[in-house]
């Protein structure tokens, strides 16, 4: 994993400090660059600067929720993958209210284990291989 990894951006974005630090320790520690955002809006002045090829972002934040930033990363960003999650119960309605504007998302469920993370980012960042030759995706 090391080699895919140390070529990564990842950025982390959750108002609770210590889920947001640990995850960029973690994730630092096996070969990514993470950078750290406790807000959406920290981290849309970050992309001014610095672009992630994938986002971990909690859905329940100050100001513009995960969901609203992961619809903005979407449409502005499309090579940035992104990861939801939450350790609050009441997101579907956020979930709801994303589907009627014509966006499906999953949200896993806080917490999350730091292998678990690792394994689906790399899986997310890993290139689809490519078809023999007279096959289609």
């Amino acid at each position: 994993m090391q080699g895919i990894a140390s070529r990564r951006k990842i950025l982390i974005v959750d108002d609770e400090r210590t889920i947001a630090d640990t995850l960029a320790l973690i994730f630092s520690s096996n070969g990514y660059e993470a950078r750290t955002s406790y807000s959406a809006e920290q981290a849309l002045e970050m992309l001014e600067e610095w672009r992630p090829d994938a986002a971990i972002i909690d859905v329940v934040l100050p100001g513009m929720n995960g969901i609203e930033f992961a619809i903005f990363l979407k449409a502005s960003y499309q090579a940035c993958q992104f990861l939801l999650f939450s350790g609050q119960p009441g997101t579907s309605d956020l979930l709801e209210e994303a589907r009627r504007k014509g966006h499906l998302f999953e949200i896993l469920a806080k917490p999350l284990h730091p292998s678990f993370m690792l394994a689906t980012v790399s899986d997310m960042l890993s290139p689809v291989p490519e078809c023999p030759q007279g096959l289609t995706h």
